[in-house]
This record gives structure tokens, C-alpha cells and sequence, in this order.
């Protein structure tokens, strides 16, 4: 296994042991239930939107180790973003993860994310990894339903 592998690894397991912005945030304005029926992945993003701003971000849930470091990391590449900026975010990871195995990651547009680019040679966890973002998704756009990835 190489290093860039093993270090990837790493951080995904370190954000499923220690997530960040984990838990209920006061003052949400907005928030969103997911649900991934194959795995098990449950849980629910709070975002405070102020003047076109993600303020504050959390999400709180169980899941597998992707579907949580996923959501981890989610949290902290866009709070303080603008709303239209976390839409590009989520453009480029969802294009990322869903590219064939073999097309190579630009990592300085999709940043830290490039972490998940190995869920592409396992179609199955891509939806582990993609859960948080379809549902921080959704609470920007205000939807009313839960989100499933089925």
C-alpha cells in the first residue's frame, strides 16, 4: 500500500474516532435528515444561513467510518462559505467520487476531499461518502423530505 494511501486512511479513521462539528447546532436555521438504507448511514446536517453564508455547520448521526469522516470533513470545508461556493464544493466532490477509478484527482480544486476519491473503485461506499453532501443539499435548498440514497 502506498503512503499517500495509508495517510488517507488515516485521516478518514481519524475523523470517524474524533468528527468534527459533531452534534446539534443552536440556532439552525436549517437542517436536513439522510438516511443510506443499504449501510445503516443515519443523520441529520444543521447549518445556520446568514446573508447567502454557511455560519455554522454540524451534523450529528451513525454511520460507517467513510459516511462519518465524510460529513466531518464536509462540515469543516464549508463553514464560513457562501452558499453559492459550498454548491461549487459539492459539484466538484460529487463529480470526484463519481469519475471512473482511472481519471486522476485534481487536488487543489477538490482540496482535502481527494481523500475519497478511492470510494470510486467501490460503488457501493460512494453513496457512504456522498450521504452527508446530498443532505447539506438539501437543507440549503430547504427541502421538506428526507434524503435516501435509494
Amino acid at each position: 500500500m502506498s503512503e499517500l494511501r495509508e495517510l488517507y486512511q488515516e485521516i478518514i479513521l481519524d475523523h470517524n474516532k474524533n468528527p468534527r462539528n459533531f452534534g446539534k447546532l443552536e440556532g439552525a436555521n436549517r437542517s436536513q435528515e439522510g438516511y443510506n438504507p443499504l449501510c445503516g448511514d443515519h443523520l441529520h446536517v444543521h447549518l445556520m444561513v446568514e446573508e447567502g453564508r454557511i455560519e455554522g455547520i454540524s451534523f450529528e448521526g451513525s454511520g460507517c467510518a467513510i459516511s462519518k469522516a465524510s460529513a466531518s470533513l464536509m462540515t469543516a470545508a464549508l463553514k464560513g462559505k457562501q452558499v453559492d461556493e459550498a454548491q461549487d464544493i459539492f459539484d466538484n466532490f460529487h463529480t470526484m467520487v463519481m469519475a471512473d477509478a482511472s481519471e486522476p484527482v485534481d487536488e487543489e480544486k477538490i482540496g482535502k476531499m481527494a481523500i475519497f476519491a478511492g470510494v470510486r473503485e467501490f460503488p457501493m461506499r460512494v453513496k457512504c461518502a456522498t450521504l452527508a453532501w446530498h443532505t447539506m443539499r438539501a437543507a440549503l435548498a430547504d427541502e421538506d423530505a428526507p434524503i435516501s440514497t435509494e
